[in-house]
Order: structure tokens, then C-alpha cells, then sequence
């Protein structure tokens, strides 16, 4: 038998590799998606104050710092009992819009782009931002100039635009100024039109390649997000929402009851576990978070130029969830195109200017559950205290992690599709890694364990035979 490795995998946030295993055929027995770094994370957080926690999880990864620190303001929130006046919420979102946009625009253009823009097959030289910057740099341009609008927005409430100090418990510690407003709105109207070429772009390429796009990972599962009351897109409060995969309800619940109906799965194989619905069980209950989920659960989004899109695109599946990988992509700039309408009905909200951002009033609870949506999907912050306010308990579920199992059979499927030896060429491999960077993971993010890591050590002798084997289960 023979195994292909792809390490690293690229164009992600962290760290993962791909072993593909063949048949003597050529053909793909099984591949798997490795995620091999560990952060641990949850367990250095013990021992903390609240209070730091919205500047300590946020330096688990640099790409999406703020839907960390703003989980964990709300986490926070609910464990001292305070909550932040409506001018608070308002700013916070509109950080998270912020946030939404930039990740949003930097993965369709500059990291899924040169897949779809050069094609999946091109050099890997050129495959990347620079041979956009070649082939288009127009539209490159415009591309950086999105991702700096949404970190602009980040910078104008947190002082930064990584990491910033912004949201505390009970509210922000800063107000907007009028002049910020007004910088921030100065920017909607170019911000819109570059997603809608995006959009453009998209729709053509899905056109264009749609015997791909029916073959590309396809497959069921269950979707989960939050929800607004009228089941309308939701990025960052509400009810967690699940459907099965023929878009039939199957749950609505509270954050805070979220252990009631997720819980999670390990394999050796992987660092990064695998959450899924708890009455269906594992693998039946797994489920798809991020763009492609949350289109999926919504019936409609609240602001006209996206829900006219969400309108086309419900019509792929004739209203049924969209299970093509591909489609994510499409998903994606969907959801930054809504979340650049609500910054400007956040900027045009009277309360956006007001000075009552904080609440000092505590009613302490010593446990708190803060959930939004991250760009990446459904983002879990779980923090228990003791009476002085010391964590005594981490539980983090992090977007990639939801889309654990899905990566992994996407891999599964996709090597299985494309890759039919005996030979074996690097265009190849690239899809095998493109059905990864579909979900646009974070695997810093995503990796973390509760008590000790199981671990297996292969002590070798210099001929490479094995000499000795350490383990900790």
C-alpha cells in the first residue's frame, strides 16, 4: 500500500497535514486530515480572573482575535450578571461586523481566490496572491481595500487591529465619535461593490464549473448557528438553532444549555475533536457550521441587498439545504455583504453615539456562557469562577471543531473523486486541500484538550526500526 502525505497544508490558519492512503490500483482506499499542533489553551486559562479573559483567549489565533474576545466579554457578562446597556451591544457588534468582513474578504480573495481565479490545476508558484496581483491587480487591489474596511472598524472601536482592547464585562470602554461614525460609514458604499464582484465572480465560476461542483464533497449532515426569533441570519446573539439535513427542525435552545445537545468525539488520529448533536449520536449527529450552515438554517436575512442573494441562492437546492463544499465560497461573501449593511444600520442607530456603554451593577453568578457567530461558525466560550472571581473551568467549542468531521469526510471524499492513479499529480493534492480550505478553518483556534492529552511516543533506533513505544491514554 502506498501513502501520499501532504504537510503542511496551506493557505489555513495553523497547522494540519493529510495522509492519503492508496490501493494497489491507484486507486484511494481512505485519507485522513491530521490536526497535529495542540494549544491547550483551556487549561492555562484556569487559575485566571474573568476579567482577563477578554485579552487572554483572543492570542490563541491573530486572524479571528476578536469573535475570542468578544465570546469572551459575553461569557463574562453572564458570570458576573452584568448586562451591557443597548449602546454597548451595538459597538460590539459592529466590531464583530468588522471582524466578519475582513476574514471574510481576505479568505474568498486571497486564499480560496487562486483556486477559483487561477484554477485548481495551476503552478503553485503562481497559484497564491501574487499571481492575482499578475492576473488581476484591479481587483486585487479592491480586495485589500475590503479587508482593510472591516480592520479599520476593528481599529476605530479597539485601538488595533489585532487583538484589541475593547469589550469588558458589562459593556466597551470606549465610545464612538461622530467623526469615527462617519469614517466608518465613508466606507460602505466601495466595500459593497467589491463583494458584489465577488459575488459576480462566484456565480460565473459555479456556472462554469458545475460538474465540479456536484462531485466536490457532497454530501449530508445536519446545520447549526444562531437565529434570530423569526429564523433570519444571526452573527451574533440569539438562540442556537439546529436542522437535520433535509432541512427539517430538529432544535432551539438557549447558549447556556448548549451541553444538553452537543457533545464531542475523539479519535488518536487528530488533536481537534469531533462535536455532534447528543440524541442522534456519533457520527449520525454531526452537523455543519460557518457560511454554508448558516444560510442553511436562515429563511431570510434582515437587510434587502444579502437576502435578495440568500433568495438565489436557497434556489440551488429548490429551497433544501446546500450540501456542495464548493459552495461555501458563495455562502461566505453573502454573509460579508449582509454584515457591511448592518454596519451601516449600526452607524445610522441614534444609540450608536451614546455614552451609557457600561454596567457596573453585578448580580455574580460564578458561570457564564458567551456564544456568537465567528467567521468561521459557531464559537463556544464556557467559564466557571470561584467566589473571588478565580476560573476554576474553561470549556471552549470552537468553529472549526463543529466542522471536524465534515472537513475530514470532505477530504475522505474528494481524494476518492480525484484521485485515480497510478499517476499522481500535484493538481491533485491541491483539490484534496482546497476541500479544506472550503471551511476556511482555524486550527490554532480549534485544538484543545480537558485533562491530560493522550499522547504516543515511537522511540526509534538509527536504522529507523522502532525501539521502544511511551503512552498516555
Amino acid at each position: 500500500m502506498t501513502k501520499i502525505t501532504i504537510e503542511p497544508v496551506t493557505r489555513i490558519e495553523g497547522h494540519a497535514k493529510v495522509t492519503i492512503r492508496l490501493k494497489e490500483d491507484g486507486s484511494v482506499e481512505r485519507a485522513f486530515m491530521h490536526v497535529n499542533e495542540f494549544r491547550g489553551f483551556e487549561k492555562f486559562c484556569e487559575g485566571r480572573l474573568y476579567f482577563e479573559m477578554p485579552q487572554i483567549p483572543p492570542r490563541i489565533c491573530g486572524i479571528c482575535p476578536v469573535s475570542h474576545h468578544l465570546a469572551a466579554a459575553k461569557a463574562a457578562d453572564a458570570l458576573t450578571g452584568q448586562t451591557p446597556p443597548r449602546p454597548a451591544n451595538l459597538l460590539r457588534e459592529l466590531m464583530h461586523m468588522g471582524q466578519i468582513i475582513q476574514s471574510h474578504g481576505m479568505h474568498f480573495f486571497e486564499l480560496a481566490g487562486p483556486d477559483l481565479l487561477l484554477g485548481f490545476d495551476a503552478a503553485p508558484e503562481i497559484r497564491n496572491v501574487v499571481g492575482l496581483i499578475g492576473t488581476n491587480p484591479d481587483l486585487t487591489v479592491k480586495a485589500v481595500r475590503l479587508r482593510k474596511f472591516g480592520q479599520e472598524v476593528v481599529k476605530t472601536l479597539g485601538g488595533r487591529r489585532i487583538h484589541p482592547v475593547f469589550a469588558v464585562p458589562g459593556g466597551v470602554n470606549k465610545a464612538l465619535s461622530q467623526e469615527e461614525r462617519d469614517s466608518i460609514l465613508s466606507g460602505v458604499e466601495e466595500a459593497i461593490a467589491t463583494t458584489q464582484i465577488g459575488l459576480g465572480i462566484i456565480k460565473t465560476w459555479a456556472e462554469e464549473n458545475a460538474e465540479d461542483i456536484q462531485k466536490f464533497a457532497v454530501f449530508p449532515s445536519g446545520y447549526l448557528g444562531l437565529t434570530t426569533p423569526q429564523n433570519g441570519l444571526e452573527l451574533y446573539e440569539g438562540d442556537i438553532r439546529l436542522i437535520s439535513s433535509t432541512g427539517s427542525p430538529l432544535e432551539q435552545f438557549p447558549v447556556a444549555s448548549y451541553l444538553d445537545y452537543i457533545q464531542e468525539h475523539v479519535e488518536p488520529w487528530s488533536y481537534l475533536k469531533f462535536p455532534y448533536y447528543k440524541k442522534m449520536g456519533f457520527p449520525a449527529g454531526v452537523y455543519r457550521v460557518g457560511p454554508l450552515g448558516r444560510l442553511n438554517l436562515a429563511e431570510k436575512i434582515d437587510t434587502p441587498l444579502a437576502n435578495e442573494e440568500l433568495r438565489l441562492f436557497k434556489q440551488i437546492n429548490a429551497g433544501k439545504p446546500v450540501e456542495n463544499t464548493l459552495y461555501y465560497h458563495y455562502a461566505r461573501l453573502i454573509e460579508a455583504l449582509f454584515a457591511i449593511e448592518r454596519v451601516r444600520a449600526l452607524c445610522e442607530d441614534p444609540d450608536i453615539l451614546s455614552t451609557d456603554i457600561l454596567n457596573t451593577r453585578k448580580n455574580y453568578t460564578g458561570h457564564g456562557v458567551g456564544v456568537l457567530e465567528a467567521p468561521r461558525g459557531t464559537l463556544i466560550h464556557d467559564y466557571t469562577a470561584d467566589e473571588n472571581g478565580k476560573l476554576l473551568r474553561v470549556n471552549l467549542i470552537v468553529s472549526t471543531g463543529h466542522n471536524n468531521w465534515a472537513m475530514t469526510n470532505a477530504v475522505d471524499s474528494v481524494a476518492k473523486t480525484y484521485i485515480q492513479g497510478p499517476n499522481v499529480t500535484e493538481g491533485m493534492l491541491n483539490r484534496v486541500e482546497a476541500a479544506i480550505r472550503a471551511y476556511d478553518p482555524c486550527l490554532s483556534c480549534s485544538t484543545h484538550a480537558v485533562g491530560q492529552m493522550p499522547i504516543r511516543l515511537d522511540i526509534l533506533n538509527p536504522d529507523g526500526s522502532l525501539r521502544q513505544t511511551l503512552s498516555r491514554d
